[in-house]
């Protein structure tokens, strides 16, 4: 009984840490990199991020919301521009939902003219999402992927933390 106490006291402590550590990432947050220059100017290649793992079992994903997707355990970070039920089409460098100009706040580039049609859909699939990065001239994106599945997405990311001079949050 007294090995027992000593063990918990002098190891059970780091073994807890290692517990909660693991959980934390599992669940919660990890950090996450930037592999590419499909999200320029927003995100540059190798920033590390923080992926943030649990909001989206608090809210809904919303349009433009900056999101890191697993393909086949190659993990992608895109800007989500189409939710369940839209139609997206791209005329002028300009966003329309559902027939509706969108005004996009945030820097990208020339989006060529696009609409789902050339996916040979109308709308974007119940619990999909319509993606582009934000270097649309080189992005590996919906237009060429297809819709993402809601289940593929793993969480919402927004805070760079590495390199130091470009902490903080883009959007």
């Amino acid at each position: 009984m007294k090995k027992f106490k000593w063990f918990m006291k002098e190891v059970g402590i780091y073994i807890l840490v290692i517990v909660v550590v693991i959980l934390f990432r599992c669940y919660v947050a990890a950090l996450i990199k930037v592999n590419g220059t499909s999200m320029m100017d927003t995100l540059h290649n190798k920033d590390i991020m923080i992926l943030d793992k649990i909001s989206y079992h608090f809210r809904k994903i919303k349009r433009f919301d900056i999101v890191v997707i697993d393909l086949d355990n190659e993990f992608i970070i895109k800007r989500v521009i189409g939710l369940p039920g839209e139609h997206i089409e791209y005329k002028d460098d300009t966003l329309y939902v559902n027939g509706k100009k969108i005004e996009e706040d945030f820097y990208h580039k020339k989006t060529d003219d696009f609409s789902l049609e050339d996916l040979d859909s109308t709308e974007v699939p119940e619990d999909c999402y319509f993606v582009l990065g934000d270097n649309r001239q080189n992005s590996m994106d919906s237009r060429i992927i297809g819709f993402i599945p809601k289940d593929k997405i793993m969480g919402l990311t927004s805070f760079t933390i590495l390199p130091f001079s470009r902490f903080g949050f883009k959007y």
